[in-house]
């Protein structure tokens, strides 16, 4: 559902096209068509989330590539769309086949800011430790944000999936 302040004017047109961009984000992420999602991106965007942390530029871009990729069962579906004074916010649900072979139903909150027309910072939302539970079962559940080893969170596990990602790329 797209919604926007006082229709008719020139902040409002600007608060259409950005829930539009947020929604074209969305529509592309449910076919899986990474670059259409990126395109919606600012070359000097932020994204963060509790999975990731804080990735920027062609790197936010890559994680979406990397799970646009890897989410074969993935089924997207987005709501709440809104958008204005420059800044946006969306829910969506993914439900997909973790790695682990569980499946996973993640509920997210985000929000947006603009710049020149693209989304410069992306911020998802979502209880990391449902997730956590359901993609890992009880280890899961139990580990949450503590650390696997020293040094080594989940965080760190999924930069290093995007790592490796990125790296296969480069050949």
């Amino acid at each position: 559902m797209l919604t926007s302040p006082n229709p008719g004017s020139s902040a409002s047109a600007a608060s259409n096209e950005q829930a539009q961009l947020i929604a074209t984000f969305y529509e592309a992420f449910s076919r899986r068509d990474a670059e259409a999602m990126v395109a919606c991106y600012h070359p000097d965007v932020v994204f963060s989330d509790p999975a990731f942390g804080t990735l920027r530029g062609e790197s936010a871009g890559d994680m979406w590539r990397m799970l646009c990729k890897s989410g074969k069962d993935l089924k997207v579906s987005a709501s709440e769309i809104h958008a204005d004074h420059g800044r946006g916010r969306a829910h969506w649900d993914a439900y997909y086949t973790f790695a682990t072979g569980r499946k996973v139903h993640n509920v997210v909150d985000a929000r947006f800011d603009f710049s020149q027309g693209l989304i410069v910072r992306h911020t998802d939302d979502f209880n990391f430790d449902r997730w956590a539970a359901q993609a890992f079962g009880l280890p899961g559940k139990i580990l949450g944000y503590v650390p696997v080893v020293p040094e080594f969170s989940m965080q760190q596990l999924a930069r290093l999936q995007l790592k490796r990602f990125q790296d296969s790329r480069r050949k």
